[in-house]
């Protein structure tokens, strides 16, 4: 880091566009220091005033530079657009954002919005330019002299050029901000209302009025300060008009699904006015160096923000995220059980998940009997796999894995608001509800596909004097499901993609609804010609209620299939391990090696690995849905000592309601949306 001296010896008014470039960031990196503190930045810009107050010379130089660098750049850019996006689809400008963090940039510019990222980089630097007092600032300004940005002085009657710099800003803004509210994308979602008080017509003639009243004040001696302030409501009111009709889009998002490039679009459009409302204040406000230097801490940390991958999947997805939650939730009613008769239905309908799952479980070793390559063993075993999850959702059955990622966000739900008394009480039914379902659901499925494959495996051997596996592939069985393997990390992974096919499922239907797809096939003549009006309402309602199932069933049972085979491909060795495809796998086994395969330790350490999978598949997948809801619902202030004391006090007090439904439990219950 250079010292003051040299950096001011260096200072050339006259010298070069790079030259004068270099200066300015090499200043501030000095005054930047290491970023340790606010106090020593400022200590530091007391010094260079001080050492250029004394030198009349070196402050007649600084007076030129700073002049002939306002002169070769465009502010009113920088101030309207920096922060901004150019582009309205998410993945260009996901695309953007990545070329800026790997390029480089380059002094050596016009775009004063690329240079001030060069000056200033770091989110520390607008930690010190908000500390910057009332005082420094007045000596800053008369430092730079009357083309100062924090000058409000008027020289002849005529507007400076940072005022006409500013005003420049706002138009510049305005006219996006009034482009945007006319994209036929917003206005056709926009309320009708909105569409009737049509403020965005006349956002342009009150600024004009602004600008009129603003530089006839500034000609005339006396000013009209009152003709000023009334231009200025005018057109703060249209402002605000113009944010309320593009937030009434949310509205229509809400019912009938979300898009992330609108979503995008209405965000930045809200900045834009509240970025018109900051230069506003640059112009106006009673100290407008405050206010200038206000607006500059604001681009740094924006300026981080435009550069972070993380900001914008983070701001972009959180209405998806919410839509997806929501959707799941509905969905994951019908996976708690309440009072007896769910619980036995739950059980029923897993015990119908067990048995289809066993011919799963034939029909991929099958597959594994072709020997077909890495690739086309996985993609028939997600075949299989998606197909055979599809049947259990079609005949209403269950398969338990199904369940956390479903049910979280449902229970989130319940989280909303935990200074309702009963808010605490309601949630811990929820857990016990649901750790009494996904238990009814496992054993379900492990019960009956264990001894149904064993009953396959019989009836093959009788038959064609094979059972389902060779000894070879049964001992190979045994070796991978141990708990003495990488069992439990496989059992884990699966967790995730359970939960990755949750959000699937959730934006699936929310793409569905948001194109509305549901009514194309209802109402479109080429569907109606081709199965009639009431075929054509039929599916229409069928494929609305099952998009989601759809979607998560095939996207989980390829994942399944074709992860490990990718997964192998850049030697990973990374598998998958799905309970009750894996109590189906043992059983299989089983059959092969016959009754002495109890003398076996191998398969008693499967065997205590089972339910240690079933745990890990729930809870990975269970938490990584939770945690998600509670994002989307924006609960992160709940008392989580509270929650588990509460739940622990359940355990002891009424242990068997985790296992089975109590006197105490609700009698009837709302019906619930079928997967």
């Amino acid at each position: 880091m250079r010292n003051l001296p040299g950096l001011l010896d260096t200072l050339e008014p006259h010298g070069t566009l790079v030259e004068r470039h270099l200066w300015l960031i090499n200043l501030f990196a000095w005054i930047r220091g290491d970023g340790e503190s606010v106090t020593a930045a400022l200590a530091r810009i007391h010094l260079l005033l001080e050492a250029v107050e004394k030198r009349p010379e070196l402050r007649s130089r600084l007076t030129a530079w700073w002049l002939a660098l306002t002169q070769s750049l465009d502010g009113a850019i920088l101030l309207a657009d920096f922060g901004f996006s150019t582009r309205n689809a998410f993945i260009s400008e996901f695309a953007e954002r990545l070329r800026q963090k790997i390029l480089p940039g380059t002094p050596e510019t016009l775009d004063a919005t690329e240079l001030f990222s060069l000056v200033l980089p770091r989110g520390f630097d607008a930690q010190w330019l908000g500390a910057v007092d009332d005082a420094t600032l007045s000596r800053i300004t008369a430092l730079l002299g009357p083309e100062s940005p924090a000058d409000p002085a008027r020289q002849s009657g005529e507007l400076t050029p940072w005022q006409l710099t500013v005003l420049e800003a706002i138009t510049i803004c305005t006219s996006q901000v009034r482009a945007a509210g006319f994209a036929s994308e917003l206005r056709s979602r926009m309320s009708t209302e909105a569409r009737e008080v049509a403020p965005f017509h006349a956002l342009v003639s009150d600024f004009e009025g602004v600008r009129h009243a603003f530089i006839a004040q500034a000609s005339t001696s006396t000013g009209n300060d009152e003709a000023l302030q009334a231009a200025l409501q005018l057109f703060r009111e249209r402002l605000e008009a113009c944010r309320a009709a593009a937030a009434s889009v949310y509205t229509h998002l809400n019912e009938h699904g979300i898009s992330v490039s609108l979503v995008f679009r209405i965000r930045q459009l809200r900045e834009r006015i509240l970025r018109i409302r900051a230069l506003l204040d640059c112009l106006t406000s009673a100290n407008t160096s405050a206010s200038t230097t206000r607006l500059l801490a604001h681009l740094v940390v924006v300026g981080q923000e435009r550069r972070s991958l993380r900001s914008l999947v983070s701001s972009n997805s959180s209405m998806l995220a919410a839509k997806v939650t929501e959707r799941s939730s509905e969905v994951g009613e019908h996976y708690i059980t309440r009072n007896v008769g769910e619980y036995t239905s739950m059980l029923r309908k897993a015990a119908g998940g067990g048995a289809l799952t066993a011919i799963t479980t034939l029909l991929k070793f099958a597959i594994m009997g072709l020997a077909l390559s890495a690739f086309w063993n996985g993609f028939w075993s997600g075949i299989v796999y998606a197909g055979s999850f599809v049947v259990i959702q079609l005949m209403r059955y269950t398969l338990a894995t199904k369940q956390p990622a479903m049910t979280a966000p449902a229970m989130a739900a319940k989280l909303k608001d935990l200074t309702d008394p009963t808010a605490l009480d309601a949630f811990v039914d929820e857990v016990t509800h649901l750790v009494r379902s996904q238990v009814a659901a496992v054993f379900g499925n492990v019960g009956v596909v264990f001894p149904v494959v064993l009953l396959i495996s019989g009836a093959m051997l009788l038959a064609t004097g094979n059972p389902m596996i060779d000894a070879k592939e049964a001992t190979y069985v045994l070796h991978s499901l141990t708990l003495l393997g990488p069992t439990l990390l496989f059992a884990a992974f699966t967790g995730v993609l359970l939960f990755v096919s949750s959000l699937i499922a959730g934006w699936a239907e929310n793409w569905f609804v948001l194109h509305r797809l549901d009514s194309a096939m209802r109402y479109n003549p080429r569907f109606t010609q081709v199965l009639g009006a009431a075929r054509s309402t039929r599916w229409a309602q069928f494929m609305r209620n099952n998009i989601s199932g759809f979607a998560s069933n095939i996207s989980l049972g390829f994942m399944l299939g074709l992860i490990p085979a990718f997964a192998a491909f850049f030697g990973l060795g990374m598998e998958v391990r799905h309970v009750t495809l894996s109590a189906g796998q043992l059983a299989a086994a089983c059959a092969t090696l016959g009754w002495d395969v109890v003398h076996e330790p191998a398969l008693w350490w499967c065997v205590v690995a089972l339910p240690l999978i079933g745990a890990l598949n729930l809870g990975v997948s269970f938490y990584l849905a939770f945690r998600l809801a509670l994002r989307a619902h924006n609960v992160g202030e709940m008392d989580r000592g509270r929650i588990r004391q509460a739940i622990w006090r359940r355990m002891v007090e009424q242990p068997m309601g985790f296992l089975w439904p109590t006197r105490s439990a609700i009698a009837t219950t709302p019906p619930a949306k079928e997967e």
